[in-house]
């Protein structure tokens, strides 16, 4: 067969995008080459592999037996890549880290940037996702490694502590809670929101949690990061629902409150997943490594 890793890559990216532009993007290819690839893939097997619907791309059967296969290939190519990376000096690849909101924006910054200088060799494709995506990602061999709340079933996967997730509402000085030292979530859901974007893991999980008070909370504005929603906070447009930390952080330059939210799902531990510490390649065993270390070097805790 005249199969090649680039194909191989660009065929997981179509499935995991649903789509054969997104997947394109994702592999910096423009459609029509990736469209071409595809095909190509297609007519070299002698079996069609996707399914193309209205609004994307679903894998047939031959396709999801070709996705499973293709993981396996790719990470011994880059377990291989790694072992002989030692050899001439440095351990080149490519890891893909999956994380929710609260350990992307405030915990993973300064502990991956530290982790990217000491190994330039070393790539890592990091993306946001909901805790749950997440551990099923890593479960299927889609992704090395995932950092997620202790909050979803974590099945047989292999786990590390990380760090210590709280949430709490923040709010303007002036605002009639704001003397308050806790809240329940409910006690808020009558307020105006200020929140991040659609498809945010934070804001699906609170979007959760109101569902199961028979409520939705109203938002006047999604906003990309903790620090913008925290400005309009400051102007009283609303209250957010933030990581302990990076109110923490906003609070030093900005004219805002924290409460402390006392319900039980609030207080959460970010924890590192992998389906086998032992079977990770060389350079993903680094990362996680050097993830816990950071983790342990500040007790566990943001």
């Amino acid at each position: 067969m005249g199969l090649d890793l680039t194909d191989l890559r660009l065929f997981l990216l179509v499935v995991e995008a649903g789509s054969i532009t997104h997947g394109a993007e994702r592999a910096h290819l423009a459609l029509a080459s990736a469209s071409a690839r595809i095909r190509g893939l297609e007519d070299e097997l002698g079996v069609a592999l996707l399914e193309r619907e209205r609004r994307g791309v679903r894998p047939t059967s031959a396709g999801r037996a070709l996705a499973q296969q293709a993981r396996a290939v790719l990470r011994q190519v880059e377990n291989l890549r790694g072992e002989l990376g030692g050899y001439a000096g440095g351990v080149r690849g490519q890891v893909r880290l999956l994380s929710n909101t609260a350990a992307l924006t405030e915990f993973l910054p300064e502990a991956l940037s530290a982790f990217l200088t000491a190994h330039p060799e070393v790539d890592v494709e990091l993306e946001e996702r909901l805790s749950h995506e997440i551990v099923q990602a890593v479960a299927e061999g889609r992704a090395e490694v995932g950092l997620v709340a202790d909050t979803v079933e974590l099945g047989a996967l292999e786990t590390f502590a990380f760090q210590e997730d709280r949430l709490v509402v923040v709010m303007a000085r002036g605002h009639p809670l704001a003397a308050r030292r806790t809240v329940v979530f409910a006690e808020v859901l009558d307020e105006p929101f200020v929140g991040l974007g659609e498809g945010s893991a934070l804001q699906e999980h609170l979007a959760w949690h109101a569902a199961r008070l028979g409520r939705r909370p109203r938002y006047r504005v999604r906003l990309r990061s903790f620090d913008a929603l925290c400005r309009m906070v400051e102007r009283g447009v609303g209250v957010g629902v933030i990581p302990e930390a990076a109110a923490r952080r906003c609070q030093r330059s900005m004219a805002i409150r924290r409460v402390a939210l006392s319900d039980a799902w609030a207080t959460r531990r970010l924890i590192l997943c992998v389906r086998d510490h032992a079977a990770l390649s060389v350079q993903a065993r680094l990362l996680v490594d050097a993830l816990r270390a950071d983790g342990s070097s500040r007790g566990g805790r943001g």
